[in-house]
């Protein structure tokens, strides 16, 4: 396995990191063929200090802020590049990984030079899914959250492929996809060397939809791979969909991503979109004036 880093982001939610570093370290704690990193958000030294006991083979990097997604995972990234690192995984700290997920990203990677991205399937930890109630207790931890990335163009709206699916293997083939997600994603030495890091302008959402389109258009291949699995604690730290830290960071960033991108007529269809949700009130038209005023980055929420 050619040398890997795997990357986790942790802010706030201490279980849920450690639980994520378990799923793996354990699995993984005398092989030298990945290391570690964890970088700090929550800027809680104590918190450092356990991590550190905890895990010795890690390498921690402390903030004194809160970076946001794409500054932070920039950070780790910087760091494995400069320790000559050839593929890295990034990793939400409300993650569990399941056997061999690193090695069959890693796998995939080293087959073909071509791709750049690689996201595995994932699912939403049982407890976690979106309308619990409407399943079986034995088709809970079975619910698919991410099969593959869809990206509509004409309106700029992001969604998972299988998204509340039962997994019946429907989603087993590997193929290419529109985006890989910052949930879970490898990414390539040479994309990073050929197409830079992160925007840190978005803060948090649609980093990695950007990462992923600029991936492309530099001739490189973005893959679903069902083989690798994980489950995800769906915004265990961030907020849970349609809270205000969510909608302000998707209605802004949504914007960014469009005019950054988008054909003629779909801009002209944002700024329009746009004029009808600065008329709606509240974090949406709070989200949309910092994007004019160009307030990104963490911004003003």
């Amino acid at each position: 396995m050619d040398k890997t880093a795997v990357i986790v982001l942790h802010y706030q939610n201490n279980e849920d990191t450690y639980a994520c570093l378990n799923s793996f370290l354990l699995e993984h704690k005398k092989a030298k063929d990945f290391q570690t990193i964890v970088i700090n958000n929550s800027v809680s030294e104590n918190f450092s200090v356990l991590l550190q006991k905890k895990y010795p083979q890690i390498q921690l990097v402390e903030n004194k802020e809160n970076l946001g997604y794409a500054a932070g995972v920039n950070i780790g990234i910087k760091r494995a590049l400069s320790e000559n690192y050839r593929f890295i995984i990034i990793l939400n700290n409300d993650t569990l990984l399941t056997k061999d997920t690193i090695i069959k990203l890693v796998k995939l990677a080293e087959s073909d030079s071509s791709i750049g991205l690689i996201s595995p399937k994932i699912y939403f930890t049982r407890g976690f899914e979106y309308h619990r109630n409407l399943y079986q207790e034995n088709e809970k931890g079975t619910i698919l959250w991410y099969a593959g990335g869809i990206l509509d163009w004409a309106n700029i709206y992001a969604s998972h492929q299988g998204v509340d699916q039962v997994d019946k293997g429907q989603f087993d083939k590997i193929v290419e996809t529109d985006f890989a997600t910052g949930c879970c994603m490898l990414v390539t030495k040479e994309v990073i060397q050929k197409i830079g890091l992160f925007d840190e302008k978005y803060f948090l959402y649609f980093e990695d939809i950007d990462l992923s389109v600029r991936a492309k258009r530099a001739g490189f291949r973005v893959i679903y791979q069902p083989k690798a699995c994980l489950s995800h604690k769906n915004a265990s730290t961030s907020g849970k969909p349609g809270s205000l830290l969510h909608l302000y960071y998707q209605t802004r960033n949504r914007l960014y991503f469009g005019y950054k991108y988008a054909s003629f007529r779909t801009k002209k269809a944002l700024f329009f979109d746009s004029l009808r949700l600065l008329c709606t009130g509240g974090m949406c038209t709070k989200a949309v004036f910092d994007y004019y005023l160009g307030k990104m980055g963490k911004g003003s929420i």
